[in-house]
């Protein structure tokens, strides 16, 4: 059965920067996606950043240039860093992971996305 455990959330001071890890196991497909939603106080869950078998990535909006997503295909990892951090990223960070679609690329609506992770608090202020 497939696990996601992410770790590395915290609070940190508007302008910092944080990695989150997401190890992942139990998952057998050759192909796969894998990334991060997060879900902000009363708002929904969106989409962040995507990461495919091959290394292709999807960008949601909330992106913007200050996240970047890695894996470490050694250790079952993908990686979120965040960098320059703003209150209004103040959310609570999900891995997930899914089947890599035959012939396109990966989803970015979290419905697509079968396998979800506990989630990670990050608080910036």
């Amino acid at each position: 059965h497939v696990q996601l455990v992410e770790s590395g959330g915290g609070s940190v001071q508007a302008g910092e920067s944080l990695r989150l890890p997401c190890a992942a196991s139990g998952y057998t497909g050759s192909t796969y996606c894998l990334g991060w939603f997060r879900q902000a106080p009363g708002k929904e869950r969106r989409i962040i950043l995507v990461i495919d078998n091959y290394g292709s990535t999807r960008v949601g909006d909330l992106a913007k240039g200050r996240f970047t997503i890695s894996q470490d295909k050694a250790n079952n990892t993908v990686y979120l860093q965040m960098n320059s951090l703003k209150p209004e990223d103040t959310a609570t960070y999900y891995c997930v992971s899914g089947p890599r679609p035959p012939l396109g690329v990966c989803p970015t609506r979290e419905s697509e996305y079968t396998y979800w992770g506990q989630g990670t608090q990050v608080t910036v202020s």
